[in-house]
């Protein structure tokens, strides 16, 4: 069946940097901002978009990615002529097969899928971005502009260029230069990791890309490039709303206190809803003793402590007095009574005994950082994790 455009999720990353968060799940599963998956912002601007076919490419621990994703049906992408697949590497009979080698090859590798629909245009898409995009706006462009290619856009910092690929435009608007994360960039115009490719221009250099056994089979290192080499024409889609990578501990939990500001990122927009796929719990529940400053507080929790500018997933409880501050808490973590969790993300289902406390408020110092906690662990009661531990699932502390 014929489709415009189809679109390509790359969800298969191991997200290291994320470290005990990521220790068992991949990074788009990790539960943000009470009561979504990152994966959900992607998968809800398709949708949104009016882009009803999209496939999802997974490779490291998929199996709670491709259990939540499901059908597609939160999302309302598992119509009969359309929908949403998972996509992992495979091997054909008589083919040695492999992981996915980059994300040129992943795209590579799953050519087949993309012309059962003969599309025009395909999306390139990351699982681990926070943001609302209607990308229908992005392809008017990259047709209006005749582009081969054309890249979702930010002005950033110069600090921030030196970790993103950073582009150039001539005088009549199109991409002149690229470079992937320069020491010294020769501008702030960074790429956001969505691309729209004309989808016979973008085969061709696939396939070519494929038989280079000196390349890294990457988007970024190789095939704009090598695309902007050739003379193709490149357009850059200026994108003004919040977007974040949320690839770093610290970047998860300032995404995660953006959810507090309506300003920033609006969750409420009727018009634009980020659907999730939820467990069915009762209403939370906040008991005599509780105080709510500033804080998301989802289905199924119940409080009876201190919680300031705080997010507080499915299913989390709070003891009484326990103290809750510029944190983010996963679904079913347990807070005994007095134990304190303060500028800390904590993974799903650990559980903070009495009087333990988590993190500290910043000092200045050069080791302070967010406390995080991987999923299902014990915090003994009493016990002190300091400001920028790292706690990995299976560690007793």
């Amino acid at each position: 069946m014929k489709k415009s455009c189809v679109a390509m999720l790359l969800a298969g990353g191991q997200g290291s940097r994320l470290y005990a968060l990521t220790q068992n799940v991949a990074k788009p599963s990790v539960p943000f901002g009470g009561k979504y998956r990152i994966i959900d912002f992607p998968l809800s601007n398709c949708a949104n978009s009016g882009i009803d076919t999209v496939g999802v490419l997974t490779q490291y621990r998929p199996l709670q990615l491709n259990s939540y994703i499901g059908s597609g049906q939160p999302w309302d992408l598992d119509s009969s002529d359309g929908g949403v697949y998972i996509l992992p590497p495979y091997q054909s009979a008589g083919e040695k097969g492999s992981w996915f080698s980059g994300t040129a090859n992943a795209i590579y590798q799953n050519i087949g899928f993309i012309e059962n629909y003969d599309p025009e245009t395909v999306l390139i898409l990351s699982g681990d971005h926070i943001y609302k995009m209607d990308y229908s706006e992005m392809l008017a462009e990259h047709i209006e502009h005749d582009a081969a290619c054309t890249i979702a856009v930010q002005q950033v910092t110069l600090e921030e260029a030196t970790r993103l690929g950073i582009m150039s435009t001539g005088a009549d608007g199109y991409i002149s230069e690229f470079e992937e994360k320069p020491k010294k960039p020769k501008s702030t115009l960074a790429s956001m990791g969505i691309y729209i490719f004309n989808w016979k221009k973008l085969r061709e250099y696939l396939i070519a890309d494929e038989n280079d056994p000196k390349s890294s089979k990457d988007f970024g290192k190789n095939i704009i490039p090598n695309m902007l080499n050739a003379g193709e024409k490149m357009w850059p889609y200026r994108f003004g709303g919040y977007w974040r990578d949320v690839g770093t501990i610290t970047s998860l939990w300032d995404a995660n206190m953006d959810m507090l500001s309506t300003t920033l990122i609006n969750l409420y927009d009727p018009s634009w809803p980020i659907s999730s796929r939820t467990p069915v719990c009762p209403p939370h529940y906040t008991g005599e003793d509780a105080n709510i400053i500033h804080s998301i507080i989802t289905e199924g929790c119940e409080v009876d402590g201190h919680v300031e500018n705080s997010v507080l997933s499915t299913s989390v409880k709070v003891g009484k007095g326990a103290k809750i501050l510029y944190s983010v808490l996963m679904p079913g973590v347990v807070v005994e009574d007095g134990a304190v969790v303060e500028y800390a993300m904590i993974g799903e289902n650990t559980v903070i005994g009495k009087g333990a406390h988590v993190g500290s408020q910043p000092d200045g110092s050069e080791g302070w950082g967010v406390a995080t906690c991987g999923p299902d662990i014990q915090i003994k009661a009493g016990a002190t994790v300091a400001a920028g531990a790292m706690i990995y699932t299976g560690e007793e502390v």
